[in-house]
């Protein structure tokens, strides 16, 4: 058996990664207006859930330590699959299930060539530009609240 040819390319991957933190990241609101804009709404069938269970969360002190559990989180995931057979997938914080249960629909219509363009354009591209207006908000305001620290030195005490 060949592996080399089951293998995804490397630019498909990452922008699969992308596509579902994007849609990890997203609100319910953004997602009910995506497919509202829809209009052509696909048959899915449900594979997995939605269902919401625990699971733990590992830290490491200082980035390099030794791995400890920090504690449980949340999670909601789902699987749904189109008509046309592709299988999407969900997963996010909370126990939004309608959030996963779209989620997962737009995932699975990425993967398809005639409607990636369409998620690109009506949901993953205004979450991302809201991600990162809020990530530089963030920035911006934890930057004000910097203080910068500078030792002087007196002479050869």
């Amino acid at each position: 058996m060949d592996l080399a040819a089951h293998t995804v390319p490397d630019t498909e991957t990452s922008g699969r990664r992308r596509c579902a933190g994007l849609l990890a990241g997203s609100t319910l609101i953004e997602l009910h207006s995506a497919w509202d804009a829809l209009t052509d709404k696909p048959e899915t069938k449900p594979v997995r859930g939605p269902e919401t269970g625990l699971v733990m969360v590992r830290g490491r002190i200082g980035g390099g330590g030794s791995p400890f559990n920090l504690g449980e989180a949340t999670v909601t995931r789902a699987t749904i699959a189109l008509a046309s057979g592709t299988i999407g997938h969900a997963q996010a914080l909370g126990t939004d299930k309608k959030k996963v249960r779209l989620a997962a629909i737009f995932d699975a219509l990425w993967q398809e060539e005639t409607t990636r363009d369409a998620v690109e354009r009506t949901l993953l591209s205004p979450v991302e530009m809201r991600i990162a207006t809020q990530d530089k908000a963030r920035a911006e305001e934890t930057a004000a609240t910097r203080v910068d620290f500078f030792t002087m030195v007196r002479g050869d005490d």
